[in-house]
């Protein structure tokens, strides 16, 4: 197993509604390895989806640390975070959250304009990849002249020009089609055997035994664990 990418302690996550406090997420302990392949599973209501914004930095702990590679990311400025997650974190969606009206090239450049990259750069380097995804023919189509499948593809191809450490894909086979779904998994599963960590949020239990590790959440606490008692406790550096 490699190095320790993320490293939860004792995180809590406590929403306010009305007069009475949610938990969300309880004294959560949790490392995950580089390269790991990790189901979250657990019914509605959980903490599933909490615990996957607060590992893509879209929401904060009320209490505990975060350290992705090494590094408490729970201290950082919000200008801050959204640098690490534009670098390190890539998203995949059930719903996709494609911008409608760019095209294939301009949703999967968005991550390197909100980097900075320059022009000729971003031109190459989506070629690249829409090449990759099998999409260079759907290149000038917006999301609503593409099939879900290829809408799915144009996501991933967005969370992944960046190369990030970690994909957190939440329900990513949640609108598709079994054929269609089984196709984007084998997608995600190939990035993973390049290194790749991987994070799938799902309620489906087929999709989740195809992992090589199982969360079960409930109640905003981690009920169970596959993972061996001897996961890792070397850590490697993030680059600042």
């Amino acid at each position: 197993m490699g190095a320790a990418l993320i490293e939860l302690a004792g995180i809590e996550r406590v929403f306010q509604l009305g007069d009475s406090e949610v938990h969300a997420l309880r004294r959560l302990d949790l490392t995950i390895a580089a390269g790991e392949y990790v189901a979250v599973m657990g019914p509605s209501g959980s903490g599933k989806s909490t615990l996957l914004n607060l590992l893509g930095l879209l929401d904060r702990p009320n209490a505990g640390t975060y350290q992705l590679a090494g590094r408490d990311v729970t201290t950082l400025s919000a200008e801050e975070q959204a640098r690490v997650r534009s670098e390190r974190i890539g998203f995949v969606f059930q719903s996709f959250h494609l911008v409608p009206r760019l095209t294939a090239a301009e949703n999967v450049a968005l991550p390197m304009i909100l980097a900075g990259i320059a022009p000729a750069q971003r031109a190459e380097r989506v070629a690249q990849t829409l090449r990759d995804y099998g999409l260079e023919n759907r290149a000038d189509h917006r999301p609503n002249q593409l099939s879900g499948g290829q809408r799915q593809r144009v996501a991933i191809a967005r969370a992944t020009i960046m190369q990030p450490a970690v994909i957190l894909a939440d329900e990513p086979t949640g609108n598709l089609d079994r054929a269609t779904g089984e196709e984007v998994m084998r997608l995600l599963e190939t990035l993973n055997g390049r290194g790749v960590t991987l994070i799938v949020v799902t309620h489906d239990g087929a999709l989740g035994a195809r992992a090589r590790r199982q969360l079960l959440m409930e109640d905003g606490a981690l009920q169970h664990d596959s993972a061996p008692p001897e996961a890792t406790t070397s850590t490697c550096v993030l680059p600042t």
